[in-house]
């Protein structure tokens, strides 16, 4: 055990330390992650939002990245789908991903990694599965939903010229994900405790 303590403490060690390519390998293979990870699709009939696998690997940007390199690989995975890289959900790309009703979902991308890098680089005894796992939920229900919902919310008013009410809001991009968002939670919360130095 005490081998694996070891182990785990240079490997994270030897990811601070990185060069400059290597962190931008880094960033460039988290960013892939997540374009992989939004392929993983549940759509939901009467919702435009789909359930995607992506928010495990927006939660592990932050915990592996940091507070730094983790939020650069989502602005890199929003910015190079926006110039054509097929990798959001059901392998499309472009600007009217992010301006339709998923784009305020990908904004949070950026500030949940931020938020779970910042925590982690800044507290190594936040490193475990009691502490992330509330870390995580702040990240997934704050960082990610309300920059969602705000623009799901204007969405919904550009095509049909009214603001949904708030039980309509929460139907169409909160509550079917809750079940899903708190699997992935509970992994990368896993993730933290089992490969992060304490």
């Amino acid at each position: 055990m005490n081998l694996y303590c070891e182990k785990r403490k240079l490997v994270f060690e030897r990811i601070n330390r990185s060069s400059n390519i290597e962190k931008g390998i880094m960033v460039i293979l988290m960013a892939c992650f997540t374009g992989i990870m939004a392929q993983i699709i549940i759509p939901l009939p009467w919702s435009p939002v789909p359930i995607t696998g992506q928010t495990f690997a927006v939660l592990v940007s932050g915990l592996m990245l940091g507070r730094k390199l983790g939020p650069l690989s989502q602005i890199l995975y929003i910015v190079t789908g926006i110039l054509g890289v097929p990798w959001f959900a059901g392998m499309n790309s472009g600007l009217n991903i992010l301006l339709g009703s998923t784009g305020g979902y990908m904004i949070g991308f950026v500030f949940a990694s931020l938020f779970i890098g910042y925590v982690n680089d800044k507290y190594s005894k936040s490193r475990n599965f009691k502490i992330m796992f509330p870390v995580m939920l702040i990240a997934n229900y704050i960082c990610i939903y309300i920059p969602g919902l705000f623009i799901l919310a204007i969405y919904y008013y550009l095509n049909m010229d009214k603001l949904p009410d708030i039980s309509l809001l929460l139907v169409m991009g909160l509550i079917p994900f809750i079940v899903g968002d708190i699997v992935k939670i509970i992994g990368a919360s896993f993730f933290s405790k089992i490969f992060l130095p304490k």
